[in-house]
């Protein structure tokens, strides 16, 4: 079974092709800090040949949802110590999903502040899940230029945090409708400066993260999330193929490590979205770097898809929820159990850490 061979990312040595996809699960407590139950969370799933955190804040200007974890302080980094330690005695592999959510926030959870983003262009046909909930999307202040570049910094800061932590590399998440996105975007980065009004200026934003995140920690630990055809969070492209064409392009320059590339969401909301495309065999085969496919999958398709040769890992989401020992459970061809949709965001161990191990 190719989902059980092992493999190279980057630096380090996987025992599997299976990776755990980056899901909120929202346990962190108000300061951003993850606790005893998020160590043990990782720790059930180490049996991933990799596993990518819940997103993770780069600072407190990318907050965007409550409860999510930090990595801008001293003792979030403490914290996180604690999740990598327990993973790594269990020979796991652990990276960091790095977070800024842009116009996908709020005041109440921003101690007042109304998020930042590309162009002053609020998210319509959508409510935000806040600490007081669900709220209408407020209107963002347009990033000033020292805004964008204090952010690019702040990504490089937030990683070299992450590796003090101990995480084995960093992905930026460039994919669900987030700030990076919203650069793509001409529905939500209307700037006529160097960072929108075309496809090069559009781009320009995760190319310069990019190359902060590399030159911060090293190549060999980075890693890019993408989601072409994802229109979550009213995220629309006047030329969705040239401008994720150009960014691969771009992308192909730079040394870093692999590309986990996000197939569109099942419930596609903008007609531009609705065309057929195979997002791996129509942007896969034109990343040079290693490719990570996620969305979907189950362990049938994920077989076929490592047997097309395009993709090199496959990441799951939701049948890591249920399924600490997914990895076992392929193994061995066992059931799945299924996850609790009500105890997924938010709460404490139910529905968190209290799923089933597979008994033979």
């Amino acid at each position: 079974m190719k989902l059980l061979e092992k493999t190279q990312l980057g630096d380090v040595s996987l025992k599997n092709r299976v990776a755990m996809a980056a899901m909120t699960r929202g346990r962190a407590d108000e300061n951003g800090l993850v606790g005893d139950m998020t160590v043990e969370y990782y720790a059930q799933r180490a049996g991933a040949g990799l596993l990518l955190t819940e997103s993770i804040r780069i600072s407190e200007e990318a907050t965007g949802s409550p409860l999510t974890p930090g990595i801008f302080t001293s003792e979030q980094i403490v914290a996180w110590k604690k999740v990598t330690d327990a993973v790594h005695a269990k020979e796991g592999i652990i990276i960091a999903q790095l977070w800024h959510t842009g116009r996908i926030g709020h005041s109440v959870d921003r101690n007042g502040k109304l998020p930042l983003a590309p162009s002053p262009i609020p998210i319509t046909g959508m409510h935000h899940f806040t600490s007081q909930g669900m709220q209408d999307y407020e209107t963002p202040l347009e990033m000033t230029i020292p805004q964008i570049k204090q952010t690019i910094k702040d990504f490089g800061q937030a990683a070299k945090n992450a590796i003090a932590a101990g995480f084995d590399g960093v992905q930026l998440h460039a994919a669900n409708g987030y700030l990076p996105c919203q650069f793509l975007a001409e529905s939500a980065n209307q700037r006529t400066d160097d960072y929108g009004g075309n496809i090069p200026n559009n781009t320009r934003f995760i190319l310069e993260v990019m190359q902060e995140l590399i030159s911060s920690v090293g190549g060999k630990k980075v890693g890019i999330k993408l989601s072409p055809f994802n229109s979550y969070g009213a995220i629309a492209m006047n030329d969705t193929l040239g401008t994720y064409n150009y960014l691969i392009e771009e992308l192909n320059k730079l040394d870093f490590a692999y590309v986990e590339l996000m197939r569109r969401s099942p419930y596609p909301t903008l007609a531009e979205n609705n065309d057929a495309h195979d997002e791996i065999e129509l942007f896969g085969r034109k990343i040079r770097q290693i490719v990570i496919a996620n969305a979907g999958y189950n362990k049938a398709s994920a077989e076929a898809e490592l047997e097309k040769g395009i993709a090199k890992l496959i990441s799951f989401g939701r049948l890591y929820i249920a399924n600490p020992d997914l990895t076992e459970r392929f193994k061995k061809n066992a059931t799945l159990s299924e996850a609790d949709k009500s105890t997924i965001y938010g709460g404490g161990k139910q529905g968190y850490i209290d799923y089933p191990f597979w008994k033979e």
